[in-house]
This record gives structure tokens, C-alpha cells and sequence, in this order.
């Protein structure tokens, strides 16, 4: 069964220039899709338009087999979280408190976070190894610190499908690998759908079940990453000439850049 299918859409910032033509894919329950092309080929306005930030100006989005824009505004909040490239906070709200906002769709009416949501928030923060940072302002922590505490945020909100622009976007290799474990291991026993921009195609290669090719704000390529991540395909779209070959350890496909 489908989590989300997206049908022949397209949207416009400028109504001359076109940021998504007639994209169409769709996304299995319990599946991570990767979502990879050069900058500027609309990843991340396919991520608002998933998460109904945007309307497509054609075609439609269906979540569960349903119209996206016959939910309510707290019924997608229940069920997908959207981790952005940059989140601003301007207040000095610790990580604690920041996490619990992820629980606010499942308070009802004007309700405190009770015992439960605190554990979930706890929890989540446990995950992503921020727990030792729970009353830390999160105006004085580093930017990969704070990517760490969107996620966790967005986990807590205990969603059907998460949408993540860049999440490795400041971390370290370490945090890397921790967050995408993190994700894998939630995907696997929970049955998260994820759908995920990356920049690293080591790592969408490596993370994903499936993967999205955007070039020019149309998908050009789509299915598992030994199909998709190959020689041809990559210098197509990134214009730049790279080996693939199989990762000794993942067998997924390892993309390395060459040199002239």
C-alpha cells in the first residue's frame, strides 16, 4: 500500500519558470525514499508541497489514499513531521522544551504536556544523543547540535511519515551515521515511511530503499539505488564524471568523484 502518491504535479514560484513539471511518485508504507538531484532541481519544494506548506498549482497529492487537502491542519501534524534545511528559533527555549512542541498535536484543547509526552520527548532526545543537552538553551548550542534537536522534535511528534531536508545538514560523520541508524531502526520497527533529501549519495545509496532522481524539477529516474546511482545517470544530471562501483561492506553502490 501507498503512504503518499503524488500525481502529475507541478508548482511555480514564478508562473514563467516552472520548479516541478508533471512529477509523479509514489512512496510505500515502511519504505525510506531518497530523494537526491543537483541544487536546484525542486527536492526541497517537493517536501513543502508534501507537507501541504505549498498546493500544487496541478495534479494532487494523496496521503493514505486520501486527498492531502481534506486533512485538517492538526491531522497532518499528527501524522507527518518535516524536518526543513533551517529551522530559526529566536527565543532561548532549552531543547527540552523545544522537543515537547513536537508532542503539542496529541495535546488537546489548552492541555500541559503530561508524564507520557515527557517520556516520548525523552526518549527521542535519548535517540538522537542530546539527552545531556535537555536544559541548554538551544541559542547556545552548535548547528549540528541543533539539527539533532529538530529531529528529535520531529520523532516525538510520533508520526506515520517524516519528511527530511538534509538531515546530516551540520553533523559530523559520526552524528551522520547515528541519525540515519536512528531513522533505519524506527523505519524497521515501527513502520516510519521517510522520505529524505540528501546531497550524499553514499549515504542515500546507503540508507534508502528506494531512490528519486530530480533533475530540472522532474524525476528522471526512480527505483532501487543500484538503478538509479549509476555512471551514466549521475554525470547526466550532476554534470560531473564519477566510478561507481559495489561497497565492500553495504554492497550498496559507493560513488566516488574522478579526478583529471
Amino acid at each position: 500500500m501507498h503512504a503518499l502518491t503524488v500525481e502529475n504535479i507541478s508548482f511555480s514560484y514564478d508562473l514563467s519558470v516552472p520548479t516541478l513539471r508533471d512529477v509523479s511518485l509514489s512512496v510505500h508504507k515502511g519504505e525510506i525514499l531518497g530523494l537526491i538531484g543537483p541544487n536546484g532541481s525542486g527536492k526541497t519544494t517537493l517536501l513543502r508541497l508534501l507537507d501541504r506548506i505549498y498546493l500544487p498549482q496541478r495534479g494532487s497529492i494523496l496521503f493514505n489514499q486520501r486527498d492531502i487537502l481534506s486533512y485538517s491542519r492538526s491531522e497532518l501534524a499528527r501524522r507527518i513531521a518535516f524536518v526543513p534545511q533551517e529551522n530559526t528559533v529566536l527565543f532561548p527555549f532549552t531543547v527540552l522544551e523545544i522537543v515537547l512542541m513536537g508532542r503539542s498535536p496529541h495535546v488537546k484543547g489548552m492541555a500541559f504536556e503530561n508524564a507520557h509526552d515527557r517520556a516520548v520527548a525523552r526518549a527521542m532526545m535519548k535517540l538522537t544523543d542530546i539527552e545531556h543537552l535537555a536544559d541548554h538553551p538551544l541559542t547556545a548550542l552548535s548547528g549540528g547540535e541543533r539539527q539533532r534537536v529538530f529531529i528529535a522534535r520531529a520523532l516525538a511528534q510520533e508520526p506515520e511519515l517524516i519528511l527530511l531536508d538534509e538531515p546530516n545538514a551540520h553533523l559530523d560523520i559520526a552524528h551522520q551515521i547515528d541519525i540515519f541508524s536512528v531513522i533505519r531502526k524506527l523505519n524497521k520497527e515501527s513502520g516510519l515511511t521517510v522520505v529524505s533529501v540528501s546531497h550524499d549519495l553514499n549515504l542515500a545509496a546507503t540508507y534508502s530503499d528506494r531512490v528519486a532522481m530530480l533533475v530540472c524539477g522532474s524525476v528522471t529516474a526512480i527505483g532501487p539505488p543500484t538503478e538509479v546511482l549509476t555512471e551514466t545517470r549521475i554525470a547526466e544530471a550532476f554534470r560531473t564524471s564519477v566510478l561507481v562501483d559495489e561497497h565492500p561492506i553495504s554492497k550498496t553502490p559507493r560513488v566516488t568523484p574522478t579526478f583529471h
